[in-house]
């Protein structure tokens, strides 16, 4: 297998020059402070979002399971996503805006170290989310997960960024 770049396509990082698999070796990068934020949205229905906002769930209290259990993901990345080094996360937040329809979760991962924390956000969003769901099924199989995705990041070399406002998901 060869990789192809061009001044458009930046080289896959974490393939070797014979197209193999390989953890990036970060051991010369700058220890920064790294800060990713990734959303996600479980979409059901009124009935369900009432139930949900106050803990009336036939398994309990789904947000306060959801939440740890999205903090659990974060720490857990490296376990679940091959090529993710372990790395030393100083904070977790798990917070969820109720709408109508919908919840929307919102993951923030800080760290201090060599690499960014954009995966573990979105872990900790994903696993969220399939927490939400699990504890809605009873009430709503028909529950989607969607728009998971990250919202903005800092720290490292590649700098700050942000989704700017009505940046379609």
């Amino acid at each position: 297998m060869t990789v192809v770049t061009t001044s458009d396509t930046p080289a896959l990082t974490h393939l070797r020059h014979d197209g193999t698999a390989a953890m990036v070796d970060v051991s010369d990068k700058a220890v920064t402070t790294r800060e990713a934020t990734a959303t996600g949205t479980v979409t059901t229905t009124p009935a369900v979002m009432q139930l949900l906002g106050t803990g009336g769930l036939p398994k309990g209290d789904a947000l306060a399971v959801a939440r740890i259990a999205g903090i659990m993901g974060a720490k857990k990345t490296p376990d679940l996503i091959p090529l993710c080094h372990p790395l030393p996360i100083s904070k977790v937040t798990v917070d969820f805006e109720l709408g109508d329809t919908a919840v929307t979760i919102l993951a923030t991962v800080k760290t201090r170290g060599v690499t960014g924390v954009e995966m573990e956000a979105l872990t900790a969003v994903s696993v969220a989310a399939l927490s939400v769901y699990d504890m809605i099924k009873a009430v709503d199989k028909h529950a989607v997960i969607s728009g998971i995705q990250v919202l903005a990041k800092s720290g490292g070399k590649s700098g700050d960024w942000a989704i700017s406002e009505g940046t379609p998901a």
